[in-house]
C-alpha cells in the first residue's frame, strides 16, 4: 500500500492533513518530530514524504538530505508557511516533487502526491531491475567479467584473445557463457545491460 509520511511539528496541521488524506484513500503515517520520523522510517515501504520546511532541530530540507545520506531517498513534497524563492529553488534542486504554501489547497496536495506516487513507482522498478542485473553479473567468473568489459568496449573476439593471451575459441566460449548467464541474445542488449550496471565502454 502507498503511504504518505507526513512530518510537521504543528500537531493541528498534522491531524487536519491526515484526516483529509485518509478520506481520499491514502495510508498516512504522521510525525511531529523529524527525528522520530527518521527513527521509524522504513525505506522499503512504497510512499512519499510531506515535510514542513520550518521545524525545530532538522528543517524539511535537512530532513530530506538525511534520508538521501542514509541511502533512503523518496519523493518529497514540501509545505511552508511562507514561500521564499531561494528555499523553493534549493528544494527543487534537491529533487522535491513540489513546494506548496500553507494553507495548502487539497487539490494541489493530492496532485503532488499522485506525481510522487508515479515517481516512487518508477524509482522502485528501476532499483529492482538494477538489483536483478547486479545479481546476474555476480554469477560471472573473474575471467568472464574481464571478457565482458572488452565486449562492451566493442572489441572483436580475436582482439580480446590477443589482449588476454588466449585463443579466439576460448573467447567465443566465454562470450556464450556471459550471454547465457545475463539472459541476453544480442550484443546490443548486453551493452545496455552492462551500462545500467555501471560497466562502461
Amino acid at each position: 500500500m502507498f503511504t504518505v509520511f507526513l512530518v510537521d511539528d504543528d500537531a493541528g496541521v498534522n491531524k487536519a492533513l491526515s484526516r483529509l488524506m485518509r478520506v481520499r484513500g491514502y495510508n498516512i503515517e504522521s510525525y511531529t518530530s523529524p527525528q522520530e520520523f527518521l527513527d521509524h522510517h522504513d525505506a522499503t515501504v512504497p510512499g512519499c514524504a510531506v515535510f514542513d520546511v520550518s521545524m525545530p532541530g532538522l528543517d524539511g530540507l535537512e530532513l530530506q538530505q538525511a534520508l538521501t545520506d542514509r541511502g533512503d531517498p523518496r519523493p518529497v513534497i514540501f509545505l511552508t508557511g511562507k514561500g521564499d524563492i531561494p528555499t523553493t529553488v534549493r528544494a527543487m534542486r534537491a529533487g522535491a516533487v513540489d513546494f506548496l504554501t500553507k494553507p495548502v489547497s487539497v487539490q494541489d496536495l493530492v496532485a503532488a502526491i499522485e506525481r510522487a506516487k508515479e515517481a516512487d513507482s518508477l524509482s522502485r522498478q528501476t532499483q529492482a531491475e538494477l538489483t536483478s542485473i547486479e545479481g546476474r553479473i555476480a554469477t560471472l567468473t573473474p575471467r568472464e567479467r574481464e571478457v565482458l568489459t572488452h565486449v562492451v568496449a566493442g572489441r572483436l573476439n580475436k582482439q580480446i584473445a590477443y589482449d588476454l593471451g588466449t585463443v579466439e575459441k576460448t573467447i567465443k566460449f566465454h562470450r556464450g557463457s556471459i550471454m547465457k548467464k545475463l539472459g541476453v541474445r544480442m550484443v546490443a542488449d548486453l551493452v545496455r545491460l552492462a551500462e545500467k550496471a555501471g560497466i562502461s565502454k
